[in-house]
């Protein structure tokens, strides 16, 4: 199975592009097509994703790393960044931690907390543990470099 996105030549089974990270999508058994991903974000009470209700919402955008800049990925109440490809935001680079980052949204402010990874995880180039985002804050995990935009 082939990455529409990039060529690469992926397992069978894969959901993810390795080499890109684009979700793939059988299309009729012939070819794979990269979709973008709708709003991340669950429901805590359902663990269902759900769409912010009105506005486009708090969102972080892909500013560089890994051919993937302009991808927006909307912050609801909590959105995990890593390399697994089971995170709300799957950044492939060997430099990110399978889990690496969670993003909570607690309705009054949003912030960034590392999950002990090797790396770390940078906002406006300062390692940090914990930190409540604002808008057009840098948050850079790997070598991916996200802008926090608020609602």
């Amino acid at each position: 199975m082939y990455c529409t996105s990039c060529g690469h030549h992926n397992a069978e089974d894969a959901n993810y592009c390795a080499k890109c990270g684009s979700y793939l999508v059988a299309d009729q058994g012939t070819q794979t097509i990269p979709l973008p991903l709708p709003g991340v974000g669950r429901d805590p009470e359902s663990n269902v994703p759900v769409e912010p209700s009105g506005g486009q919402g708090a969102a972080l955008v892909i500013r560089s790393g890994g051919g993937r800049a302009g991808e927006r990925f909307k912050i609801l109440d909590k959105t995990t960044i890593g390399r697994s490809p089971t995170s709300d935001i799957f950044l492939d680079d060997v430099t990110v931690s399978r889990e690496h980052a969670v993003v909570y949204n607690d309705g009054s402010t949003i912030r960034v907390e590392d999950r002990a990874s090797l790396n770390g995880t940078f906002v406006n180039h300062e390692r940090v543990d914990k930190q409540a985002l604002e808008t057009g804050d840098e948050l850079q995990v790997g070598k991916y470099k996200l802008t926090f935009l608020a609602e």
